[in-house]
């Protein structure tokens, strides 16, 4: 398979030895859990959780007075996938798209617990020959978190099917760059940088519209899937869920909670949101952005995420067709009405 995926397969036979090593570890409850998550206002749940500290307040009441938590920040969901399959973090919060590569791979080992959020990606150029993706050449470069496998890459993989034929769904993967989005939004400020292009996340696409000349929206997540689209949930190894059970029933009741919380007084969750990441946008276009179509899908329920998985399965990424969403979700989600 292409080299992302080899480089995740090592990542699972490493972490699978280091599952054989540490078995008996493994079965024992934990005091302390590490979560990651990315940059951006697509991850406003986890911030919030974090402040509020959600998790522990419902692991108290499930049982487990002491439990802590350590957020961790990666730029992209390959580190994050790769941190969680070597062992170093106990849940991650990304795309569907690394998830579902995840379950395949290790054959059911790793699974959702909820979905946090389905805002909408956006394909941003400020490129002036760029009107659709028919105008790429093969020097034009696409900022996206992670190459292959990163929601937007495989976003990109859907259109290019629909634009040129289902044969030529890998058409632009060859013009897709690795930048975190941060890092992308610097790329697309500079006129003499080589990438001009960007699938971009929430409020990164927003910043870019704002400070980037001739910035302009070409595609959105919501046009390729006919609707919203997860694009943060929680996932971790089945193991790990099988030892923490109460732990698995405080992220859903947290990440309930925060959801909740972001609807009934989206200023404050705002407020929280600039806290934790030191993002220096004005609360004022934050908010804004926030009244955009589709800006405030925050569900538990996974949602679009059987497409993803049917155009993985056809390319070939996947090896086993989920029946259902509910077969790389653990058992603590089956009760929403997800898709």
């Amino acid at each position: 398979m292409k080299r992302q995926i080899r480089r995740l397969s090592a990542g699972i036979a490493a972490a699978l030895g280091v599952v054989a090593l540490a078995s008996a570890a493994s079965a024992q409850q934990k005091n302390e859990v590490s979560i990651t998550r990315q940059p951006g206002i697509i991850y406003l749940p986890t911030h919030v959780i974090e402040k509020q500290q959600l998790i522990e307040k419902h692991a108290a009441r499930l049982g487990l007075p002491e439990l802590k938590t350590k957020w961790i920040t990666f730029s992209g969901g390959g580190a994050q996938t790769d941190a969680l399959l070597s062992g170093g973090v106990d849940m991650v919060n990304t795309g569907v798209g690394n998830l579902l590569l995840l379950w395949d791979r290790t054959k059911g080992g790793v699974k959702g617990i909820v979905a946090s959020s389905a805002l909408p990606l956006a394909f941003v150029t400020h490129d002036p020959k760029i009107k659709s993706l028919k105008d790429f050449g093969p020097g034009d470069k696409i900022a996206v978190p992670t190459v292959k496998v990163s929601t937007q890459a495989i976003l990109l993989q859907m259109a290019s099917a629909k634009e040129f034929g289902a044969d030529q769904w890998s058409k632009l993967d060859a013009n897709t760059v690795q930048l975190g989005h941060p890092d992308a939004v610097v790329a697309m400020t500079n006129p003499q940088h080589e990438v001009k292009s960007h699938f971009a996340a929430p409020p990164f696409q927003y910043i870019e519209m704002k400070t980037v000349p001739n910035a302009r929206i070409i595609l959105q997540s919501p046009d390729i899937i006919g609707g919203p689209l997860t694009q943060g949930q929680f996932f971790t190894t089945t193991k790990f869920a099988e030892a923490n059970p109460k732990v698995i029933e405080a992220v859903r009741a947290a990440s309930k909670e925060a959801q909740d919380f972001i609807r009934s007084d989206t200023k404050a969750a705002v407020e929280i949101y600039k806290e934790i990441t030191g993002d220096k946008t004005s609360s004022e276009d934050l908010l804004a952005w926030l009244k955009e179509p589709g800006m405030m899908e925050w569900n538990l329920e996974p949602q679009g995420t059987m497409k993803f998985a049917d155009h993985l399965y056809k390319i070939g990424t996947l090896k086993t067709q989920p029946k259902s969403w509910k077969d790389f979700y653990l058992p603590i989600a089956h009760d929403l009405n997800g898709s």
